[in-house]
C-alpha cells in the first residue's frame, strides 16, 4: 500500500475529512456488553446550555479527551458520553430574555401558542406548559451549536450516548432517585426557615452560596435594660431591629456580665428580649453584643433552633417587610412605617426612626465585610419560612468523607478541600426549587373540605407512572376534575435544584434502573473530570446519591481542572465579562493548536490563556506533517514494518530511546498527568526530527 500525503498542510480540510470519517464510520461508538475491566467510562460534565462556550470550556475538555484517546490506544472500549446541563434558572431567564414571556402558573396551556423572539419592554404571561415548551426550543437550538463546535474541537464523544438533564429519561431517573431516597428514609418535606433567594423568589441551598463584598455600616444603638441601665450594640442590620428575639454577649466578656439574666428594650417597639450568654457572640466585634434576630444570618438561625424562642419573621419572599404584631401602639406605629418596602428602603426608613427617638449614636461607621449572595443572584439571601424538601446530609458526613477517600484525586490536594466543605455543613440538602423549567417533584396532596392541602401524607407516584408532572396527569386514585375541588387534590408545584439531577449524570448515561445490566457493567465510574469551584456541588452531591442508592463511589477517579485566567490573571468567566469565545481561535490556530495549548497544563493549576501557545501548537502540527511526508517517502510501498527490518544499530538505538518514551509517557497517562506526556513525547519528536532525520539525510 502506498503512502501518500498532501503537497501541503490545510488543517481546516484535513478536520473537517477526519471528522466525517469519524461520524460515519462511528469510530468512537461504546461497545454494549463487554466486561467491566474492558471498559473505560467517562461522567463527562454536561456543559450549561445558557448561551456560548468560552476557551475556558475547550481547554478542560480537550484535556478529558485526551485521556479517553488514549485509552482507546491501549485498547479499551470507551464509553464517552456527552450531556446538556438545560434546566434551572439561567435558561429560564434567557428564554425570558429571548421570547419576551413570564410564566403564570395560574394560566391555561395555550396549544397555539409559538415562541418567537419579541424585543419587548413588558413580558407576555403565558402558563408554565407553554413556558416550559419555550424554554425546551430554546435549548434544542443551542445544543446544535454546542455540539458542532464539540466536533470542531475533535472530541472523541459517542454521540449516541448524548442526553438533556431535562429529557424524559433524566426525568425519570432523577423522579426515580427522589422516590428511592424517600423510600430508604433519606428525604423528608418541612415547613422551616429556608435560605432564600429574593431575586428569583426560591430557596436554595448551602452549596449555592458565596461572598460578596459589599460597603455596610455600623450602627450603635442604645437599648434600655428593664431592670435598669443601657447598653449599646453595634449592628449592620438595623432594619431588622423589629424581628430581635435575644440580646447576646459572650460568656468571658466581662463588660456584660452583669447583664446576663436581665431583659433589654428594643427601641422603636418595645419589644421586650432576654440578655444571655453565648460564645458565638465575638468579643472584637462592633461593642461585642449584638442581637439576635429571625433572621440576619446563619448565626441567628443556629442560635434560633437551639432556644425555646418563637420566630419574628419581617421578610416576605419578596424581599419586603411583611406585617408583625408589636406590643404597643408605638411600636405598631413605627411598624406601619416600613411595611411593604424593601429591606434597602427598610434599613433607610429604621434609621432614620433611631434618629428621631435618640436611639442612634453618631452617625453610621462605613465598612466593608463579606455577605452571602445565590450566585446567580442580585441581592443577598435571607431566610424565610417555607415548606421544602430536603435530602438528609448532616447526619451522614463521616460517611460521605470516608467515600472521599475511596476515589483518587488529581491532584490529590483537592480531597481536602472536598473534605472541609463536608467538615462545614450546617444544613441538610434543600432539593426544592420555586422555579418552572426542572424535574417535577412526583407528588400530589389530597385536600380536605376546606381545599387544605394534606402536607404530612403526600401522595407518590409509582415507579410505572415516570416521567410524571404532577401538575397536568392527576394523583393515583383521582379524576382530572378533582384537581383543586374540596376532598381532590393538588399537585406539587415546585420542581427540583438542578443538582438534584446534575448528580445522577453516571446513572443517567448508563441508563440506571432501566438498562440495568448496562449501569452494572459500568459503574462506578473510571473518571469524573470537573473544575475545583464546583467540587461542593456537582462531586459531593454525586457521591452523596451514589453512596445513598448503592452505597458505592461514583467513580474511581476525579480529575480537578484549574481556571483560564486573562491577561490581568483573572478567572475567564460570563458573569466578568471577560471570556473569549473559541470559534475564531480554532479557525485561526486550527484545533490541533488549540488543543496543544490546552494539554500542556496540568490538572488543578491555573492557566493564562496564550495565544502564541496555540501559534506553537499549529506550527507542531504542520511539522508533524512534514516529517510524516519524509516517512512515508522511506517506507515507499513496504507492506510490512517489524522489528526484524532494524539492522542499523543508529535505528535500533532510536528504538530503544522510543520505548522508554513510550513508558515514561504511559505512565503519565495513566497518572492523569497529560501534561507530561506530552513533554515527554514533544521531546522525542524533536529529537527524532533535529538528529535523527538528518542522520538519515546524509
Amino acid at each position: 500500500m502506498k503512502r501518500e500525503l498532501e503537497a501541503k498542510y490545510n488543517s481546516e480540510t484535513f478536520e473537517a475529512r477526519w471528522q466525517k470519517y469519524w461520524d460515519e464510520n462511528k469510530t468512537y461508538g461504546y461497545k454494549k456488553g463487554l466486561k467491566r475491566e474492558e471498559n473505560f467510562v467517562v461522567d463527562t460534565p454536561p456543559p450549561t446550555v445558557s448561551g456560548s462556550l468560552h476557551v475556558g470550556h475547550v481547554f478542560s475538555y480537550v484535556q478529558t479527551d485526551v485521556q479517553a484517546r488514549f485509552q482507546r490506544q491501549i485498547g479499551k472500549n470507551v464509553m464517552y458520553p456527552m450531556g446538556f446541563d438545560d434546566n434551572g434558572l439561567p435558561t429560564e431567564r434567557r428564554a425570558q430574555n429571548k421570547y419576551g414571556i413570564t410564566c403564570d402558573v395560574n394560566l391555561p396551556y395555550d396549544p397555539n401558542f409559538e415562541a418567537k423572539e419579541r424585543n419587548v419592554k413588558d413580558l407576555v404571561p403565558v402558563s408554565r406548559r407553554n413556558f416550559t415548551e419555550s424554554c425546551a426550543k430554546m435549548t434544542i437550538e443551542d445544543e446544535e451549536v454546542f455540539k458542532e463546535l464539540w466536533k470542531k474541537v475533535g472530541l472523541s464523544v459517542d454521540w449516541d450516548i448524548s442526553y438533556q438533564t431535562i429529557d424524559k429519561n433524566s426525568i425519570a431517573i432523577s423522579q426515580y432517585s427522589f422516590l428511592d431516597l424517600k423510600d430508604k428514609g433519606y428525604v423528608y418535606s418541612k415547613e422551616a426557615p429556608t435560605i432564600w433567594d429574593v431575586t428569583f423568589k426560591s430557596a436554595i441551598a448551602q452549596a449555592e452560596l458565596e461572598d460578596r463584598e459589599v460597603d455596610g455600616a455600623f450602627h450603635d444603638i442604645k437599648f434600655k435594660v428593664e431592670e435598669g441601665g443601657e447598653f449599646v450594640l453595634a449592628t449592620t442590620r438595623p432594619e431588622l431591629l423589629a424581628a430581635i428575639i435575644a440580646i447576646v454577649a459572650h460568656p468571658d466578656d466581662e463588660r456584660y456580665q452583669h447583664l446576663f439574666g436581665k431583659h433589654a428594650i428594643a427601641p422603636l417597639y418595645d419589644i421586650k428580649i432576654p440578655i444571655v450568654a453565648s460564645e458565638h457572640a465575638e468579643k472584637d466585634k462592633g461593642t461585642g453584643i449584638m442581637m439576635v434576630c429571625t433572621f440576619g444570618d446563619s448565626a441567628d438561625l443556629a442560635w434560633w433552633k437551639a432556644s425555646n424562642l418563637p420566630i419574628r419573621l419581617m421578610v416576605g419572599r419578596d424581599g419586603r417587610v411583611i406585617p408583625l404584631p408589636m406590643p404597643t401602639e408605638k411600636g405598631t406605629n413605627n411598624y406601619a412605617r416600613l411595611l411593604g418596602k424593601t429591606l434597602k428602603q427598610a434599613k433607610k426608613e429604621a434609621v432614620e426612626m433611631l434618629k428621631e427617638e435618640g436611639a442612634l449614636i453618631g452617625e453610621p461607621k462605613p465598612i466593608k465585610h463579606a455577605v452571602k449572595f445565590y450566585e446567580k443572584g442580585d441581592l443577598p439571601v435571607e431566610f424565610v419560612t417555607s415548606r421544602q424538601w430536603y435530602v438528609n446530609i448532616l447526619d451522614h458526613k463521616e460517611a460521605f468523607i470516608e467515600q472521599g477517600r475511596k476515589i483518587k484525586w488529581h491532584p490529590d490536594h483537592m480531597r481536602l478541600r472536598y473534605e472541609h466543605w463536608v467538615d462545614g455543613l450546617n444544613y441538610d440538602w434543600c432539593i426544592s426549587r420555586q422555579r418552572f423549567f426542572g424535574v417535577p417533584f412526583p407528588v400530589w396532596y389530597k385536600l380536605d373540605e376546606n381545599c387544605e392541602p394534606d402536607f404530612e401524607n403526600p401522595i407518590f407516584a409509582t415507579k410505572e407512572m415516570l416521567p410524571v408532572d404532577p401538575m397536568s396527569v392527576p394523583a393515583p386514585g383521582f379524576e382530572e376534575n378533582m384537581r383543586g375541588k374540596p376532598n381532590g387534590f393538588i399537585g406539587d408545584c415546585d420542581v427540583m435544584d438542578t443538582w438534584a439531577t446534575s448528580s445522577l449524570t453516571p446513572q443517567i448515561a448508563t441508563g440506571w434502573f432501566k438498562d440495568q445490566d448496562n449501569h452494572e457493567r459500568n459503574f462506578p465510574f473510571d473518571l469524573r473530570p470537573q473544575s475545583h469551584e464546583i467540587i461542593r456541588t456537582w462531586a459531593f452531591y454525586t457521591i452523596v446519591k451514589a453512596y445513598f442508592h448503592e452505597k458505592e463511589i461514583p467513580w474511581k477517579s476525579v480529575g480537578i481542572s484549574g481556571w483560564i485566567l486573562d491577561p490581568d490573571r483573572k478567572k475567564m468567566s460570563k458573569s466578568k465579562g471577560n471570556v473569549v469565545t473559541p470559534m475564531h481561535l480554532l479557525e485561526k490556530y486550527s484545533s490541533d493548536g488549540v488543543r496543544y495549548w490546552a494539554s500542556r497544563a496540568r490538572l488543578g493549576v491555573d492557566t493564562a490563556f496564550e495565544e502564541r501557545i496555540m501559534e506553537a501548537g499549529k506550527k507542531l502540527a504542520m511539522k508533524i506533517f512534514n516529517a510524516s511526508k519524509f516517512v512515508f517517502m522511506q517506507v515507499g510501498d513496504m507492506k510490512k514494518l517489524d522489528d526484524s527490518l532494524v539492522t542499523n544499530e543508529v535505528d535500533k538505538a532510536f528504538l530503544g530511546y522510543l520505548s522508554s518514551v513510550i513508558a515514561q509517557s504511559t505512565k503519565s497517562f495513566n497518572d492523569f498527568d497529560y501534561a507530561g506526556a506530552l513533554n515527554a513525547i514533544e521531546q522525542a519528536f524533536w529529537r527524532f526530527c533535529d538528529n535523527y532525520i538528518e542522520l538519515v539525510k546524509t
